[in-house]
């Protein structure tokens, strides 16, 4: 009695030192699970009298394990057997609370046992809520003393990876980053413990000498997937340490399938979770714990911020935790003005998913640009994407609705951060040449348009290849929305290229890429676009929903000069062209007129920087570009305003001219005779005699030309009034 009194007065004494301690000693477990937390360990057994023999059962095991004999052998002692057994059930059933796990820690790494019977339990370790980083940090201490095999490390290590985001804290054990490197040494544990690494990894980290080790050992063990991980993650942060060459796109370094615990750990997610059956919508305070409960194989659960300074003796008012120095946990964050005031002492959560669901959070990751907090999250999605989630496999519309909430919310986060995530862009490209074209076909879309930027060389393989079979295969909706999620990416694209463009010059720092290499690969995505509008006039015969989205793609293509700041200039097809000038729709010919208004003022634009502005050798304005320009100007002003299209040999297809229906189409193309505008004359006519039962369309000429041409403007044509304003000289607008 005395030995266990002491015991418990040391880690009573070692609680009072430590915000996050718990208190591992049976005896006081005992006491706080009868205190309340019985109805949380054990919530999904039958009956009450079940509930309290399994506890009885679970507290005996533990006990014995703690104060078990040093050696002991699994075939003869059914004792040992019989608590092992009670262990498993439990933790495989509903996990461990944190101190069972704090104690069969020590139990396992200390030695007690065989190497059976530690892998047992090890393997059994899963948390019911979290996991305490005191725990963890005095497991890792036992690893210094060799008491455990080889076999038991390389266990405990893919524990430790499996269960990080479980752990309550990372600061001691980012401490240990040391002790952790150095195990690299150790063949068998080294893939581990760079995965371990990787999650830990900060700047402040990253140190030459430890760049040096990670390089004999690629050149020790060559071109290994887990090194390649540490030294890009290295070069990330410290790009001047690193001058060897690595993969330029990111991957998926480290594999996760063989995770021993993930499917124990979703299962216990779900039962002491509830699920939502609508998205989550982003918010600003702490709420309850919420999950995906879904029965799709991935089954992430995204838990509500929370932290684990709070202590359980009694509750404590804002001030009291801003009259300390110490972190301000996440329960006490309420508004945007709080976070503001207490940024600099703001407490992570343990889980960095929970993120996800907090917008006052999504600031605090933009305002700080702490890299390794991205780290954490893309591990996460590149888990449960990757490896858990086969969602084109669904099934039933009950799993596509409960799959498409957790992807509105990733969305929902890349669009708060407008940045896009590598794991989805891995989880796309692996998808895609799978995908129906159906499920999720929303959120696939949206996905797409956050494809980080990077070569077009290295992307057009990985989804474009496989999508324009889908794109011409499908309906013209389907067409229409491919059109709409491409503009967003080349508007994406366009924003980190003009941000990035304006960082390298105010810091004098070496892009990594030149800014003619980005600017082709933009060219090429452009390029593509055109190549899928041009095939797509013809399979739906000048569709005028489809050409909406076309131009409105070049609505974005025209202005990159002006806009962004960037030294591109492409023009649309001469098939893309004509049809918008042909097409029966009105809105069509306005926004033509206003995408050639815009590209004359880009293409003045850059012509006047050419010439007063010789550093900019990164672009030379094309001759063959200003050709093009030209003769498209020059048809549209022959065919709306002087009545002489197409001369000068000027070849366009016979049957987009049958489509207009007109047989004289030479002076059938203006604006008062196009397919188009031939509304608009009969309704102006009319408005000046309402009695006359025919009007006489040739009657609009001269004074009546300019009357016409107010009619036109009053009725929204903007982009036909900025086209004339700028193109035709000898109009004057009163």
């Amino acid at each position: 009695m005395a030995t266990r009194n002491t015991r418990s007065s040391q880690l009573k004494n070692r609680v009072s030192q430590g915000n996050n301690s718990f208190q591992t000693n049976l005896l006081s477990w005992k006491v706080k699970e009868k205190s309340g937390n019985l109805k949380r360990i054990l919530k999904e057994s039958n009956s009450m009298e079940n509930s309290t023999q399994a506890e009885d059962d679970l507290q005996i095991a533990v006990g014995y394990f703690q104060k078990g004999p040093k050696k002991a052998s699994l075939n003869k002692d059914r004792i040992l057997e019989k608590h092992l057994k009670t262990v498993e059930n439990v933790a495989w059933k509903n996990g461990l609370a944190p101190e069972a796990i704090d104690i069969l820690l020590n139990v396992a790494l200390s030695g007690k046992f065989g190497n059976a019977v530690n892998t047992r339990i090890l393997k059994c370790m899963i948390p019911e809520t979290l996991i305490s980083e005191d725990s963890v940090v005095k497991a890792v201490s036992w690893l210094c003393v060799g008491k455990c095999s080889g076999n038991t490390k390389v266990l405990f290590y893919r524990w430790l990876v499996a269960m990080f985001d479980f752990i309550d804290h990372k600061k001691q054990i980012t401490l240990l980053y040391g002790f952790f490197f150095a195990s690299l040494q150790d063949d068998a544990l080294c893939p581990y413990v760079c995965h371990l690494l990787y999650l830990l990894t900060k700047k402040e980290n990253v140190k030459p000498f430890r760049v040096r080790k990670l390089l004999d050992l690629q050149v020790k063990m060559g071109m290994q997937p887990h090194l390649q991980a540490l030294l890009s993650l290295y070069k990330f942060f410290a790009p001047s340490l690193i001058s060897v060459s690595l993969p330029a796109r990111r991957k998926i370094y480290f594999n996760n399938s063989k995770n021993l615990w993930a499917s124990a750990v979703i299962a216990v997610k779900l039962r002491n979770q509830g699920a939502f059956p609508e998205p989550l919508k982003l918010i600003s305070g702490p709420t309850k714990g919420c999950s995906l409960k879904r029965k799709w194989s991935s089954h992430s659960v995204i838990p509500a911020p929370n932290s684990a300074n709070i202590e359980c003796g009694g509750k404590k008012s804002l001030s009291d935790f801003l009259s300390n120095e110490r972190s301000l946990p996440l329960e006490q964050l309420q508004s945007f003005p709080q976070l503001l005031q207490n940024i600099h002492c703001l407490e992570l959560p343990s889980q960095m998913i929970s993120v996800l669901n907090s917008s006052l959070l999504l600031h605090y990751i933009n305002c700080v640009r702490d890299e390794s907090i991205l780290l954490r999250l893309y591990y996460w999605l590149n888990q449960t994407l990757q490896e858990e989630c086969i969602w084109y496999n669904i099934n039933n519309y009950e799993q596509e609705k409960e799959f498409t909430n957790f992807l509105d919310i990733v969305i929902r986060v890349q669009c708060f951060l407008q940045e896009g995530f590598y794991s989805c862009e891995a989880f796309l490209y692996k998808s895609l040449p799978l995908w129906d074209g159906f499920s999720c076909r929303s959120q696939f879309l949206q996905l797409l348009s956050w494809i980080p930027f990077s070569s077009f060389s290295e992307v057009k393989p990985l989804f474009f290849d496989h999508l324009a079979p889908l794109f011409f295969t499908s309906t013209i909706y389907f067409k229409c929305s491919v059109l709409q999620s491409l503009k967003e990416l080349l508007q994406n694209w366009l924003l980190w290229l003009s941000m990035d463009a304006q960082e390298q010059w105010v810091t004098n720092s070496p892009q990594e890429t030149t800014l003619g290499g980005s600017m082709n690969s933009v060219f090429q995505l452009i390029d593509y676009v055109g190549w899928l509008s041009m095939i797509a006039i013809r399979l739906e015969n000048n569709s005028t929903l489809l050409l909406h989205f076309i131009l409105d793609f070049y609505e974005k293509v025209c202005d990159i000069y002006i806009n962004y700041d960037l030294p591109l200039l492409v023009l649309f097809s001469p098939v893309i062209f004509h049809s918008a000038l042909l097409s029966l729709d009105a809105s069509i010919l306005n926004q033509l007129c206003y995408i050639i208004y815009r590209y004359r003022n880009n293409l003045t634009a850059a012509k006047k920087d050419n010439f007063l502005k010789k550093e900019k050798s990164d672009f030379n304005l094309s001759s063959k570009i200003c050709q093009e320009f030209n003769y498209y100007l020059t048809v549209m002003v022959h065919c709306l305003w002087m009545s002489t299209p197409f001369e000068k040999g000027v070849y366009i297809d016979p049957q987009k001219l049958e489509n207009t229906e007109v047989t004289e189409y030479k002076n059938s193309l203006n604006l008062v005779h196009h397919p188009s505008l031939l509304s608009y004359a009969v309704c102006f006519l009319l408005q000046e005699s309402p009695e006359e039962r025919t009007v006489d369309l040739s009657s609009i000429r001269g004074k009546k030309w300019n009357q016409y041409l107010d009619y036109l403007f009053s009725e929204g044509f903007k982009g036909l009034k900025l086209f004339i304003k700028s193109s035709i000289h000898r109009f004057s607008i009163s």
